[in-house]
């Protein structure tokens, strides 16, 4: 049987300051979650097995949502590959055992769609996953993801349990994304760009790439909203993981477009053809998700708005 989480469940969220982690905290706090851990890290060293095994010792957990590690687009995987796989590892290897030894319930692990190959068939299903050559451009980061979501397949095969699930969001963003435009996504990336080449009254702004590859974007609330309703339901995953995302994609330069006309930059866009691309289309399949009742809520054009608030209001405090 899979253990259900409700709002007397207490809930351990890794990486709850990141991206997906406070948008998981905000979720569980808006059903009436009480019981939530969320150490920042200067309370709780990941890194440090002996931390975070004193630290699950210490605790009641039920159910973990290990959503802290290292993320970043194409030239933070070109620039900083290490740290992309050593340190999502040492989190992983840390927060899943300790979750494992002190009886938690549920354990949830995030991948990337960048896992899937490079040429995959579209929309991209979870029976894909190794059926071909990953994307170099990603190869770093994917490959810690992939085994990341093979460590607790074997955790559930070796103790006959449905503890461990990896789910596998698409481009994610929103509030509290990195946007530096040397290691953020693509989404948070151009917004920082836009913003900058308006505030400073740029005739033009050079992005990476044609333009040309279509990518599919979720907002991180609803990714969060997903999860928090496949823990609520109890739901056992058959496949190796579960796909996130919203069903649409858009090209980059159709996502830059609409930046730019939301910020309201007047300036011309050049596209820098010689830089990588990386894979022409990642668009997942959901069908599993969605046929379980869950469905995306906030549109991208929507969710580009509340990021671009958010940014504004908070960049002095970056």
């Amino acid at each position: 049987m899979v253990y259900k989480m409700s709002t007397n469940s207490s809930v351990f969220v890794a990486g709850a300051t990141g991206l997906i982690g406070q948008a998981c905290v905000k979720n569980l706090k808006l059903r009436g979650y009480q019981n939530i851990f969320m150490p920042c890290r200067s309370e709780l060293d990941l890194f440090n097995a002996d931390a975070v095994f004193k630290y699950f010792s210490s605790k009641n957990i039920d159910v973990t949502i290990l959503a802290a590690g290292q993320v970043g687009g194409i030239l933070k995987n070109q620039k900083t590959p290490v740290p992309l796989i050593s340190e999502n590892l040492k989190i992983t290897l840390n927060v899943t055992q300790a979750a494992h030894e002190f009886g938690c319930k549920r354990i949830v692990l995030f991948g990337s769609s960048c896992m899937y190959p490079k040429y995959c068939q579209q929309p991209m299903a979870v029976e894909k996953l190794f059926s071909g050559p990953m994307e170099e451009t990603s190869l770093a980061y994917s490959t810690s993801k992939l085994t990341s979501m093979q460590l607790g397949l074997a955790f559930n095969q070796q103790f006959g349990e449905q503890k461990f699930i990896t789910v596998i969001p698409n481009s994610s963003y929103g509030p509290g994304d990195d946007f530096c435009p040397s290691t953020g996504h693509v989404l948070s990336s151009l917004v920082a760009k836009f913003f900058d080449a308006h505030q400073n009254n740029l005739d033009e702004i050079k992005l990476w790439g044609s333009g040309k590859p279509r990518r599919e974007f979720i907002f991180s609330e609803d990714v969060a909203d997903a999860v928090i309703f496949l823990l609520e339901k109890g739901i056992y995953i058959s496949d190796p993981a579960i796909n996130i995302g919203t069903g649409i994609d858009h090209s980059i330069s159709e996502l830059a477009e609409t930046i730019k006309r939301l910020v309201g930059y007047n300036g011309k866009i050049v596209w820098d053809a010689e830089k990588p691309d990386g894979t022409q289309k990642k668009l997942l399949d959901s069908t599993t998700l969605n046929s379980y009742g869950w469905s995306s809520k906030i549109d991208l054009e929507t969710g580009i708005q509340i990021t671009l608030d958010w940014f504004i209001k908070n960049i002095k405090k970056m």
